[in-house]
């Protein structure tokens, strides 16, 4: 009875490890278009190192550090691994809403027709390009790297431009659109002359997924 008793154990056992590994297994998502689709603004060399290498790694940081954080016994341990997850988890975060910010000029990238998105924008910044110019100038004065973002402020209904450092996703708003201004997102391509590349990411904005984002932040 004894002996089959742990037979029954051991599955047990071995299901419940499998299903906590499980909980902590995040993956780069696929894009929905080719590693070239965004030329010539956004090299395929580009495309693919950031996608399938530095997502990657913020995934594979990601998944370690809250193994680590699920094995810890004791409050200190815990405190520890809070700046992995936080670098990491925010890292797949921003990326993987990134991936979905841009798309290619032939499905629509870069036009932001009329509707709820276009018209908030010219209400709380005077006009679109003034938007444009007015957050590329504050993406670009990061030091070091960070993001730009085009965030919905709840407390007071309205669109504002505001950064974040390192990877730290936004958390303050509701972001509608994220610019990557870490270097291995441009400077295979631009170089260091960042307003280039901060020019050129506009013609592959996904204006339909941000107006999307924006309607569901403006509902709840």
């Amino acid at each position: 009875m004894l002996s089959l008793t742990r037979s029954f154990a051991r599955p047990t056992r071995l299901a419940s490890s499998l299903a906590r590994a499980a909980a902590f297994i995040h993956t780069v998502p696929p894009l929905d278009y080719p590693y070239d689709a965004l030329e010539p603004h956004i090299s395929a060399e580009i495309m693919t190192l950031h996608h399938t290498k530095h997502h990657q790694a913020y995934v594979t940081g990601l998944n370690a550090a809250e193994e680590a954080f699920a094995k810890a016994e004791t409050p200190k341990d815990k405190i520890k691994l809070q700046s992995a997850l936080k670098f990491n988890g925010g890292g797949h975060i921003n990326h993987t809403l990134f991936w979905k910010n841009l798309a290619p000029t032939s499905a629509g990238g870069g036009k932001l027709t009329g509707g709820p998105l276009k018209a908030a924008i010219e209400r709380d910044f005077g006009s679109v390009e003034a938007f444009k110019t007015k957050m590329n100038t504050k993406t670009a004065a990061i030091q070091g790297s960070g993001w730009g973002w085009l965030g919905y402020n709840p407390d007071t209904s309205k669109l504002e431009i505001v950064t974040t450092p390192n990877q730290d996703p936004l958390l303050s708003h509701v972001p509608i659109i994220g610019i990557d201004i870490w270097e291995h997102a441009f400077y295979l391509q631009y170089k260091n002359v960042k307003p280039e590349y901060l020019k050129a990411i506009w013609n592959v904005v996904n204006f339909q997924e941000a107006e999307k984002r924006f309607v569901e932040a403006t509902q709840n």
